[in-house]
């Protein structure tokens, strides 16, 4: 059995003690004997963890008792080895850069499907109105290259404040289609989505949990190929293993 946990989790919310809340999570971390990145920003946390499961459980306790972060889920996946070198906690501009300001996910999510609704959809070929799902990879060129949905739409981005210009440019052959944007844990299609619908799209969705949570409630269905991951692991199989 793997012995070592890995987690990914992110919430949008308004945070104003930046520098004081970076030195309480690395000191809780480093104190769990944990690795990897957490970023922060004005308008979140986004983390990426691993260690042992006791540890792991103690930190994303800890965590919850703060009620900003009190409804997190972590989404969970597992390895032989530590696939972080160090701990780090980053302070950045944006969780995600996107580089418009006016999406603000606390304010209101976009609409969502979760895994098991959106594997039916596609053994289908259509959503429950009958409409045609095009599946849109919000992620960059060399993660799609890894695996992606049988026929998503990829327009080669090399990094993520490209999609809203790339949208506007294609937006217009997703008309009377219902379109569900996806990403690796679902922080950036859960911007993408909320654009979609600031600019008018209508029947958009954003996949709940991303790919890994796909993964682990539908498996493979649909999917070809492996999910890229931001460590050393680099890829993982639809059983949420490394694929290498």
């Amino acid at each position: 059995m793997s012995s070592v946990v890995n987690i990914s989790a992110y919430k949008f919310i308004t945070l104003g003690d930046l520098p004081a809340l970076r030195e309480t999570l690395l000191e809780h971390t480093l104190q769990h004997g944990l690795k990897g990145t957490i970023l922060l920003a004005e308008e979140g946390i986004n983390l990426f963890l691993a260690g042992a499961q006791d540890a792991l459980d103690a930190f994303v306790s800890w965590l919850r008792s703060d009620a900003r972060f009190a409804d997190m889920e972590p989404k969970y996946s597992w390895s032989d080895t530590q696939p972080f070198g160090k701990m780090l906690v980053k302070i950045k501009r944006e969780i995600i850069r996107m580089n418009h300001p006016s999406i603000r996910p606390e304010n209101g999510r976009a609409p969502v499907v979760d895994a098991p609704t959106l594997a039916r959809w596609l053994a289908a070929g259509q959503d429950d109105a009958g409409r045609e799902v095009v599946m849109l990879d919000t992620r960059n060129d060399f993660e799609v290259d890894a695996g992606t949905f049988e026929g998503a739409v990829d327009w080669r981005l090399e990094k993520f404040s490209q999609f809203p210009e790339a949208l506007q440019a294609h937006r217009a052959e997703f008309e009377g289609k219902t379109v569900v944007g996806f990403c690796t844990g679902g922080i950036r299609c859960e911007k993408a989505v909320i654009y979609m619908q600031e600019i008018g799209m209508e029947n958009v969705y954003q996949l709940e949990g991303g790919i890994l949570k796909y993964f682990e409630l539908a498996g493979g269905q649909s999917y070809q190929g492996n999910c890229f991951v931001f460590d050393e692991r680099e890829t993982l199989d639809a059983a949420l293993a490394p694929s290498r």
